[in-house]
């Protein structure tokens, strides 16, 4: 499948999957986009699979609706035993020297957990918006060396050292080295 298959695949998931979740809750496009602080112009964009939305912005849905980016992304995924290649997983990230990070899947409700690997070429860096209440993250190194920063902190990490912290404060993951950085991260998502 082309790269352009999985973002037009995406598109359509996101527009009815976003179309299901303010229908359960009774939202209007209004109340999305306060809750979301996304404008409505691009949430109507969403529902009609038009427009190409960031990371950032689907996350400020996501935590509006209290569900996981699998919620949102995923077109009718099976309800038990689940498989999917690292390959295969959708690539929501793109850094500007060809890093990606790519969902791999999520857990369940309730108290879903986000499974996510990120490669950051040297020099890439991925900054993050604050998510709800409650969401926690965990890196874990595989290979290269990465930079966290959140809340005033700074910590690099090396293959085999894992960092946590609440993902509740704006937060940003670099590569400062010169080989690349790989990792998998996991996502609690509150509900």
């Amino acid at each position: 499948m082309s790269e352009h298959d999985t973002s037009t695949e995406v598109a359509r998931a996101v527009a009815a999957n976003l179309r299901a979740l303010r229908a359960r809750r009774g939202w209007s496009l209004e109340t999305l986009a306060q809750r979301s602080g996304v404008s409505k112009g691009a949430l109507v964009a969403l529902e009609g699979e038009r427009g190409n939305p960031s990371l950032n912005t689907l996350c400020r849905i996501t935590d509006a609706f209290a569900v996981s980016l699998s919620d949102l992304i995923d077109a009718g995924r099976p309800t038990t035993l689940r498989r999917i290649t690292i390959a295969d997983a959708t690539v929501l990230w793109r850094g500007p020297s060809g890093g990606t990070g790519r969902l791999i899947l999520s857990t369940d409700p309730p108290n879903p957990v986000e499974l996510w690997t990120w490669r950051l070429e040297p020099g890439e860096r991925r900054d993050s918006e604050a998510h709800a209440a409650g969401t926690q993250e965990v890196y874990l190194v595989s290979s290269g060396v990465l930079t966290v920063h959140t809340d005033g902190q700074t910590v690099t990490t090396q293959p085999g050292i894992a960092v946590t912290f609440p993902g509740t404060t704006p937060h940003s993951y670099y590569n400062e080295g010169t080989e690349p950085a790989e990792f998998l991260q996991f996502t609690t998502v509150p509900q």
